[in-house]
């Protein structure tokens, strides 16, 4: 396999270092960006980020901070030092710390001579129904619950929105400023849902307007991981949406 779709991004939630390198080996000539979430960094830290920096690929640093604004701030400018290409935080937080999580970011960057990575605002979690949502007290449906953060967390700055793929059509009609959509829950039509509940396939998520793609299981648990990201590659292909938002 040749080509690169710059709008997927392949998540490394596999289980130590020695997976990482045999799926990076596997998967990296046909892909750009690789996500690292909470357990490896938790696991590794910062060393596994910059062995992905160093080997040329840009890295998701998926760690959804949600903390008092300050902490936020300073986190956010600490992982733009590291030279990360995107990063997370929880739009729940409030409209505060979003504002705060971006000029971290842009802080960062500039102290350190890197690249302001995008700051990404998790709406709801895509393990999450209104059931869920109920339980903690939120009653809005889950698409009004994602609109009204995205909204906010747009507004003060935030580069994009993390979302299912049931959303993001919604959003990219009714929120009329720039912004990038990433979004995961993708499974191919073969692939169990496991933990997830608002999920969709690839080629569903590209057609409503999704600029990224995060995809975890399908590629990483199957058998012939190149195989896999072929075949997501194959999907998306049939969708006339080829704009990727780079900014």
């Amino acid at each position: 396999m040749e080509k690169i779709d710059p709008r997927v991004i392949v998540a490394l939630d596999v289980n130590n270092i020695e997976e990482v390198r045999d799926l990076v080996t596997k998967v990296g000539k046909n892909l750009k960006t690789f996500k690292v979430g909470m357990r490896l960094f938790t696991k590794y830290g910062p060393s596994i980020v910059k062995e992905l920096k160093d080997k040329g690929y840009d890295v998701f640093l998926d760690l959804k901070y949600h903390d008092i604004p300050n902490t936020v701030e300073t986190a956010c400018k600490e992982a733009a030092g590291l030279g990360v290409d995107m990063l997370t935080i929880h739009t729940s937080g409030g409209r505060e710390m979003c504002k705060a999580a971006v000029n971290g970011a842009r802080d960062g960057a500039s102290k350190s001579g890197k690249k302001i990575p995008i700051v990404l605002g998790v709406t709801v979690l895509t393990s999450m129904n209104e059931t869920l949502l109920k339980e903690i007290g939120i009653n809005n449906p889950v698409d009004v619950q994602v609109i009204n953060l995205a909204n906010m967390a747009i507004s003060e700055g935030v580069g994009g929105v993390v979302c299912s793929p049931l959303e993001v059509k919604k959003l990219k009609t009714q929120i009329k400023k720039d912004f990038i959509a990433v979004i995961p829950g993708i499974r191919l039509p073969e692939n169990n849902t496991n933990d997830q509940k608002r999920v969709a396939s690839p080629d569903t998520a590209i057609a409503d307007g999704a600029d990224y793609l995060v995809i975890g299981r399908p590629v990483y648990g199957a058998p012939d991981p190149v195989k896999a990201l072929k075949d997501i590659y194959t999907l998306m292909a049939k969708v006339n949406n080829v704009k990727v938002n780079n900014k």
